[in-house]
């Protein structure tokens, strides 16, 4: 099983990446490989809504005009087995690297060539609130919406605060170890 962690977060030793390898540690219990990109260190554009319409390429050939990581990326989504979104909570909703990827990606699978590989692909959503540990369970519901609208299994979502990281690693160990023994992608 091949797993990719996306990471909206640049600190690779912080809160989030803190859990993220916590469900990292889940996979590879299981013999699952597995992949971390981090978002914030990647050259990934805001969708520049191409055409007078605020289209593009995007909805009539599901791919992105734009010449930079996220379509490397997108491939690596559509060869994994799963995927994990890993984001730090900022103003109780996503990531800016994480909404310029996602807003992108959302665009391209609204044509069957862009959603092939990815559709039916299981996900798993962590949003780590950070500071006073508000806002986590809002980003999830915002996250949760975007993945499903790209077409995304979402299997679980965990909002995490920074006041109950260390109590929530044991269940995002198992998560990680769970979705390795039951990722089952659905044909496109």
């Amino acid at each position: 099983m091949k797993t990719i962690i996306i990471s909206g977060s640049r600190n690779p030793s912080g809160q989030t990446a803190t859990a993220a390898k916590a469900v990292q540690e889940g996979l590879a219990d299981k013999g699952a490989a597995c992949e971390e990109c981090f978002l914030p260190t990647m050259k990934v554009e805001r969708c520049r809504q191409c055409d007078d319409a605020g289209w593009g390429v995007c909805r009539s050939e599901g791919r992105c005009v734009i010449e930079d990581d996220f379509a490397a990326l997108a491939d690596k989504i559509r060869q994994a087995d799963a995927v994990v979104f890993a984001n730090p909570v900022y103003f109780g909703d996503l990531s800016e690297s994480l909404r310029a990827f996602l807003d992108r990606l959302r665009r391209v699978t609204r044509n069957d060539a862009g959603k092939k590989g990815i559709a039916a692909t299981p996900a798993l959503g962590v949003c780590v609130a950070g500071g006073g540990g508000g806002g986590a369970a809002n980003c999830c519901l915002s996250l949760e919406k975007v993945l499903a609208t790209c077409g995304f299994d979402v299997v679980d979502l965990f909002p995490v605060r920074r006041q109950n990281l260390e109590a929530k690693l044991a269940s995002l160990r198992e998560a990680g170890t769970w979705l390795a023994e039951t990722a089952v992608r659905r044909p496109d």
